[in-house]
């Protein structure tokens, strides 16, 4: 029997609490890899989503039918059989992208986040759960990957989706904005250092911010106790 997880717990877990990267460091490697640009994380991150979502849906509505002592095996050949599904797509309609964000297309069959998700979840949950589940932790990470590669982007080379238009297909070409103009750039920003630097000050603020809230909550808790 389900637990019951509210819908509004879910989406807000995934977008922030529970946040692959910001809350759980998972899928560091290709986060810092493809986000050198907002484009290719908004491309990673939008087939990573697809996966997760697809992933949690399909294992949800077959747990009932696969035994414990194979469960985690068929996991990992659902997940691998949507990873080269989207691999073939976007190979096939965004070459482009699929040459950019390359190897780390077929990774996301290793992307733990993934798999933990369809193992403590969706083995458990029913199929529309999972996939709110599924689709918040995606979102959440494609966020945050979206995020990261704009700010290296905009500090490397004053711009914001360059070449979106050419990655994603001339429908996204509207994304593609000039910040600052006549900028040389910080050649750090875009380079893995970058990455790294950009995803701290990341961090600090969430972390920041988390203080903050509980803070706050702490105080108020604190002023009713008193009242009375």
């Amino acid at each position: 029997m389900s637990d019951p997880i509210k819908t509004k717990e879910l989406v807000k877990n995934g977008l922030l609490t529970n946040n692959i990267v910001l809350a759980q460091l998972l899928a560091l490697c290709p986060l810092l890899a493809v986000t050198n640009g907002a484009t290719n994380g908004l491309g990673l991150g939008l087939a990573t989503t697809f996966v997760m979502v697809a992933a949690n849906f399909l294992t949800s509505l077959s747990r009932h039918y696969i035994s414990r002592a194979i469960r985690i095996p068929m996991n990992i050949l659902i997940i691998a059989t949507l990873v080269t599904m989207t691999d073939l797509i976007l190979h096939a309609y965004l070459a482009a992208l699929h040459q950019v964000l390359g190897l780390f297309i077929p990774l996301i069959v290793t992307n733990c986040a993934i798999l933990g998700r369809v193992e403590a979840f969706a083995t458990k949950q029913t199929p529309m759960k999972s996939v709110v589940d599924g689709a918040s932790m995606g979102i959440g990470f494609t966020w945050v990957l979206v995020v990261l590669g704009g700010i290296r982007e905009i500090l490397g080379t004053g711009k914001v989706f360059d070449n979106a238009a050419l990655l994603l297909g001339p429908h996204f070409a509207f994304l593609e904005t000039t910040v600052v103009n006549n900028f040389d750039g910080l050649l750090i920003a875009i380079l893995p250092p970058g990455g790294f630097f950009v995803l701290g000050g990341m961090l600090c603020i969430k972390q920041k911010l988390a203080s903050m809230i509980s803070q706050r909550q702490t105080n108020v808790s604190e002023g009713a106790s008193y009242e009375s």
